[in-house]
């Protein structure tokens, strides 16, 4: 189930999780992130293995009471495997794309 759900989710991805995608297929430094990847019980927008690295991209959906409580568990459990996880806004995508991608350089040089 998850992984139709995947499926789906990389088929109908934002305007702003393709934007992040175009850059990131591109293998930055040399590494490689998948779409829409399920890990455990939830599907990332963006993870990189090697890195040990999820990045979301949020939109409005994710500012209700509800949806930050259900984000909150969901870094917790993330982490819980060692996994870091960053945040972006659509808006930060959109209007300053350069602050997206030296925030994800920057961790991945680290």
């Amino acid at each position: 189930m998850i992984f139709e759900r995947a499926s789906m989710l990389r088929a109908t991805m934002t305007v702003e999780e393709c934007i992040v995608w175009d850059f990131l297929k591109h293998r930055p430094l040399g590494f490689k992130f998948r779409r829409q990847h399920p890990f455990n019980l939830y599907i990332l927008d963006f993870y990189c293995h090697r890195a040990k690295l999820s990045i979301e991209i949020d939109g409005l959906s994710h500012d209700t009471l509800e949806q930050r409580e259900y984000d909150s568990n969901r870094t917790h459990v993330i982490q819980s495997f060692g996994i870091t996880e960053i945040r972006f806004r659509n808006e930060q995508v959109l209007n300053d794309y350069e602050f997206v991608k030296k925030a994800i350089l920057d961790f991945l040089r680290n």
